[in-house]
Order: C-alpha cells, then sequence, then structure tokens
C-alpha cells in the first residue's frame, strides 16, 4: 500500500514540559512519520503525518484520548486547508452557508498565493471565481499563484495595465497546462463576437480559468455557479462589502 498522508490536530489545555516527546515518541512507536508540525490558531498544534497503515492511525487516536492535557480535535486524511494551516499556524476561512467559498484580506496575501499555487498544481479541468474590490490584489495574487506553480499564465481579458480583450492566443499559449485568467466584466460586457468565441474555446478546454468578477460573469453569460470548483473572496478589511451595486450593461468604472 502507498504511503498516505494524515492531518492531526490537538487542542493544548496544558503546555507541560516534553509533551510534544511523549506524542513523537508514541507516533515513533507506531511507525507513524511526522512530516510537518505547526501550531496552528491559539492554543493548538497541527501535524501532518504519513503511514501505509490505516489501522495505525485508528489505534494513534485511541491512545491519544488517554495522553492528559490534550484533545484530538482532527485527525482525517489531509485536506488543502490542513496543509496551509500547518505551513501558515492558521486556518483559511470559509463561508458557513457555502463550503466552497473561501476568504482572504489583504494582510493575507501569502497565504492567499500558496493556496492558489496549490489549486494551479492540480491537473485538469477546474473553474475558480475571484471577487474582490477594485487594486486589492486579484489579478497579482493569480499571477504570484502560477509562479508558485510554476505554470504560464495567459490573459483572455484583463484591466491589469490596460484594458485587454483578446480576440484569438497562439498555439503557446492555448496550451492546456496553462493558467487562463479571465475578467468576468470584460470578458462579458466589453466583448465581441470573436472574444466571445475564444472564451467559450478557452470554458470548453480540460484546464484551468480563473474569472475574476465570477458574478457579473454568471450574471451577463450562459454560466451559472455550477461552473465553478470554488469562490475566492479578497479583501481589503474583514468588513467590506463587495458590491456591484452601480454596475449596469451600459458602462461601469475603469478602475474594475
Amino acid at each position: 500500500m502507498e504511503p498516505k498522508q494524515w492531518y492531526m490536530e490537538y487542542k493544548i489545555h496544558k503546555n507541560r514540559p516534553g509533551l510534544l516527546g511523549d506524542i513523537a515518541s508514541l507516533l515513533g512507536m507506531l511507525g507513524v512519520n511526522i512530516l510537518t508540525i505547526n501550531g496552528v490558531e491559539d492554543r493548538a498544534r497541527g501535524m501532518l503525518l504519513q503511514t501505509d497503515d490505516e489501522e495505525k492511525i485508528e489505534l494513534l487516536g485511541k491512545m491519544l484520548t488517554k495522553v492528559e492535557n490534550i484533545t484530538v480535535s482532527k485527525l482525517r486524511p489531509t485536506r488543502l486547508t490542513d496543509i496551509l494551516a500547518v505551513r501558515h499556524g492558521r486556518y483559511i476561512e470559509r463561508d458557513s452557508d457555502d463550503r466552497k467559498t473561501f476568504r482572504f484580506t489583504r494582510d493575507e496575501l501569502g497565504l492567499l498565493v500558496d493556496f492558489l499555487g496549490e489549486l494551479f498544481k492540480r491537473e485538469g479541468n477546474q473553474t475558480i471565481g475571484l471577487r474582490g474590490m477594485p487594486r486589492v490584489g486579484k489579478t497579482e495574487s493569480i499571477i504570484a499563484g502560477s509562479v508558485c506553480a510554476n505554470k504560464r499564465w495567459t490573459f483572455v481579458s484583463s484591466t491589469l495595465l490596460r484594458q485587454t480583450v483578446r480576440s484569438q492566443l497562439s498555439e503557446e499559449e492555448m496550451n492546456p497546462n496553462n493558467v487562463f485568467i479571465i475578467d468576468g466584466i470584460v470578458s462579458t460586457i466589453r466583448s465581441n463576437e470573436k472574444h466571445y468565441n475564444l472564451l467559450q474555446d478557452i470554458m470548453s478546454m480540460p484546464s484551468t480559468k480563473v474569472i475574476e468578477h465570477p458574478d457579473i460573469f454568471m450574471r451577463e453569460s450562459q454560466y451559472d455557479y455550477d461552473l465553478f470548483d470554488c469562490i475566492v473572496e479578497l479583501r481589503n478589511n474583514p468588513d467590506e462589502e463587495i458590491s456591484y451595486e452601480n454596475f449596469t450593461t451600459a458602462g461601469f468604472n475603469d478602475e474594475f
């Protein structure tokens, strides 16, 4: 059996000397490898573990119930959010009602770039929506995430430096391994027929697409919410409202 990664998190009630050593010794006796360890949020510790025997994980969970001063809160196969929690020492905020929506603020750009980079490393077809107000760092985060994933990025539409509306792409640019960046406002409200035909070709490709302003994109096209594998929200601060109330199909602020 191939080794499998697991995530374990435990809350510390009293951080006595030698507590981590006791747990590490227990893992060593079971033959479970510790890949990464870090503090996660306040008074909790997270570990990425590896073993080829699932029964060892079940036994570990039972044994740790007998260790004083801790309570195991998570013991499961690793998720992307677990890996990032151990790397950065905190969890990504998720919408309580819509579990495929992830929230970040501008002071968490490092965490966001790491999150996008891990998503971009995945092979196959995926579509990611990115919500956010002007100049919050949406496009820059996508580019940085592409660099982290060692992927080339292709602008299909954008307002990063000036308005970009592509009507055709080169063979190299149409590589399905690229990350395709689409401005949902530009592609639906300011596009022409040639651009929209190109957009449909890209949307049908088994590749990674990142669509900024996904709500406008859905409103002005035939695509719906089911298209998106996840939605990322980026704000200047946690209380900022992402609003398009002043937008119409007739025109909108160029700063978006």
